[in-house]
């Protein structure tokens, strides 16, 4: 898992309440377990017509919000079923980090499980998000995660609180795999040991 450390970025405004995740990747798009490959089907529902065609007036279809890498959504983002598909969506595309007032919990600690940046602030500062993300490429939003701080184009920032474990995990690109090999001398050593004093295990 890449580490994440700063973020400048162009952010795309979602203004909607309780995006679930059939909404993020919808189920037709659930037969993989690659998490490559994704990204062309994030909210496919509401990015393309019935006939494939991409709808115009979508925010991730429009050209200055092309390359973005930060998504400021509406309350409760990211509810319904607890598919892993649904970060693994959004990193594919290239979302880094999606700034909400509040998110679902299971799919909260997903994000960090897969190297995205879930960032909750009150709804007031995340209107103010909105507002700027709504400038396109013309503006880049600041994420520091040493700081837990968002800054905006124009220069006004918001502090975030989070799990210090979380931020240690993303700071040196931890997943559960990573962890576990922090620990690889720990366990190589007991494995050893194991196999002088317990041989028939």
């Amino acid at each position: 898992m890449k580490k994440f450390t700063t973020l400048t970025g162009i952010a795309a405004p979602l203004p909607l309440v309780n995006v679930d995740t059939d909404m993020i990747i919808p189920k037709q798009f659930l037969k993989t377990i690659k998490r490559s490959g994704l990204g062309v089907h994030l909210f496919a529902d509401m990015r393309y017509d019935e006939d494939g065609q991409e709808i115009a007036d979508f925010v991730l279809n429009q050209p200055r919000y092309q390359g973005c890498s930060i998504l400021v959504t509406g309350e409760n983002f990211g509810c319904g079923s607890s598919r892993e598909h649904a970060p693994w969506a959004l990193l594919d595309y290239g979302i880094k980090c999606v700034i909400s007032s509040s998110f679902a919990d299971i799919f909260y600690n997903n994000c960090f499980k897969n190297g995205i940046l879930p960032i909750q602030l009150p709804a007031d500062a995340v209107a103010i998000l909105t507002k700027d993300a709504e400038k396109g490429s013309n503006a880049r939003i600041i994420v520091d995660l040493a700081d837990q701080s968002v800054t905006t184009a124009d220069g006004k920032t918001f502090s975030f609180e989070l799990d210090p474990f979380k931020k240690h995990c993303l700071l040196h690109g931890l997943d559960d795999i990573g962890l576990t090999l922090e620990k690889a001398e720990v366990i190589d050593s007991f494995e050893s040991k194991l196999a002088l004093e317990q041989p028939w295990i």
